[in-house]
């Protein structure tokens, strides 16, 4: 089954390439904040003022909690693409098998818990000719 192209001949993937993009910041904003912290030392006060000011994933996981079922649908679907899990030609079906997962659990939490998530959406959209690079923020 063929992906659906608006009257513009762009790709639908029933969300917006701006909500992708920001969920692609927080994601990789949060792998940065674990590798960082992975790489300190013990020094509790340098760690806990850094802490501050880094994203983490409960603000990741806040955010997609925030958005409706077909965006959580869509960035799992996208992920699954960006893995190689799923060809742009199968979107359908991706969506399909993303529904289901979402209907079986926490959406945010599966999704935060994908290794290298940002990179994985940034891909996926990669894959239908997109980019969240060139999205404004």
């Amino acid at each position: 089954m063929a992906v659906e192209e608006n009257e513009d001949g762009e790709v639908d993937l029933g969300i917006s390439l701006e909500v992708v993009a920001t969920v692609v910041d927080l994601a990789r904003a949060v792998q940065e904040a674990e590798e960082a912290e992975a790489g300190r030392a013990d020094d509790d006060e340098e760690l806990d003022d850094d802490l501050e000011d880094e994203i983490t994933e409960e603000m990741l996981t806040d955010y997609l909690d925030e958005l409706n079922e077909e965006q959580q649908v869509a960035l799992i679907a996208l992920a699954w693409v960006g893995r190689g899990d799923h060809e742009p030609e199968e979107w359908n079906e991706a969506l399909k098998l993303a529904t289901e997962r979402n209907a079986a659990g926490s959406a945010s939490a599966y999704l935060a818990g994908m290794e290298g998530l940002g990179d994985l959406l940034a891909e996926g959209v990669a894959a239908f000719g997109l980019s969240v690079e060139e999205v404004d923020r």
